[in-house]
């Protein structure tokens, strides 16, 4: 049995680790030990560790055949090299800032497969739009996804499943997309627009930054786009916030001592976004391909609703993420997908059969794409 190391163990690194311990001898990784001690299963194996101790976090990685990458975006691009440098290969989440593909290079000489951004959006609509890539001429690609609770609770009506550290970076990293073959940027939280969506009712969407790789790795598109969705109006407190300077990491001077603002709002707003026991919530993603296919016209549209799971209590944002990245760590241990060096979700899904596994894989797990 192949050996797997998860690296993070928040709620979708625990999901993952469940999920993956019923094909692999699995342990789990983070500082945190009360999450550690929350994964509750006994086939998996736990380890306490500070991933910024690079040279620890080699040691542990080195007796196992694969990695998991489930840490929060600021540590992704240095965790991945270190991985990468104990000639690991690895499946990640993280959504880190930096270029992937600075690391192509290292990656390819240490002989390993690194697939980045492997979660719902970034990740899914990726191996979706690689798949039609490979069998289409397309013309336009759009892409509105996001996780919320059932319950709306005022202001935010948000809850964050994965590193809200990593949320707030969405809503100040500024959004690239692609119109007319060129590379437009606009200020996230920008153009929004309220758009109904069955089984939910009207939804907000507006820019961010959730093209990722696919700037690079898919010129031949003249127009793509990913953004987000909230309840309505939740937009307007973001903007506040982060117009008074609420985001900001420049630090101010508070009665004599240096703080950055962006300490105290994740002091105040993290336990606000925190999921209360037993609550519910949902993602939501619709993705438009537009093109051509064997000379004529064709439009595919892929809508997924997916909910909390009421039996293992799973958030859905952790099954629909966690679940992507864990069949495409099958792909990998299983040598149906080995290319070299750094392989952004579109590149698995080039190929038929993996486009397949990865369906059935999170259908099997009752996360369901409905393609017209």
């Amino acid at each position: 049995m192949k050996k797997v190391i998860v690296l993070g163990a928040g709620l979708v690194g625990k999901a993952m680790a469940i999920d993956l311990a019923k094909n692999f001898d699995v342990t789990s990784v983070d500082i945190n030990e009360q999450a550690l001690a929350e994964i509750g299963s006994k086939e998996i194996k736990t380890l306490t560790l500070d991933f910024t101790h690079t040279e620890l976090l080699k040691k542990a990685i080195q007796p196992f055949d694969l990695v998991v990458g489930a840490v929060p975006g600021f540590m992704g691009f240095k965790t991945a090299k270190a991985v990468i440098e104990t000639g690991k290969s690895m499946v990640d989440i993280s959504f880190f800032s930096e270029d992937p593909f600075l690391l192509d290079e290292l990656a390819k000489n240490n002989n390993v497969t690194i697939v980045t951004d492997c979660g719902v959006a970034p990740g899914m609509g990726n191996i979706i739009l690689g798949y039609h890539n490979k069998r289409m001429k397309i013309h336009s690609y759009e892409c509105l996804v996001g996780g919320l609770p059932v319950v709306r609770e005022w202001p935010f009506e948000y809850k964050a499943v994965f590193s809200p550290i990593d949320v707030i970076e969405e809503y100040t990293r500024p959004a690239r997309y692609i119109q007319n073959s060129e590379v437009v940027i606009r200020e996230a939280l920008s153009d929004t627009e309220l758009i109904n969506f069955s089984g939910v009712g009207t939804l907000e969407s507006w820019n961010s930054d959730g093209l990722r790789s696919l700037i690079t790795t898919m010129p031949n598109i003249p127009n793509m786009i990913e953004k987000t969705l909230r309840y309505p109006g939740c937009v307007e407190y973001l903007r506040m916030l982060r117009s008074i300077g609420y985001f900001s990491h420049e630090e101010i001077e508070v009665k004599g001592m240096k703080i950055k603002p962006i300490d105290l709002t994740t002091k105040l707003v993290f336990p606000q976004w925190k999921l209360k026991p037993s609550e519910e919530e949902f993602t939501i993603m619709r993705i438009k391909i537009e093109g051509e296919e064997n000379g004529k016209p064709k439009k595919y549209e892929y809508n997924l609703l997916d909910r909390t799971d009421q039996i293992s209590q799973t958030p859905s944002m952790a099954r629909t993420t966690g679940y992507t990245c864990t069949a495409v760590v099958n792909l990998i241990a299983g040598n149906r997908f080995s290319r070299k060096g750094i392989c952004p979700a579109e590149f698995v899904g080039e190929d038929e059969n993996n486009f397949t596994f990865v369906i059935d894989y999170l259908k099997d797990r009752g996360v369901k794409y409905k393609v017209e």
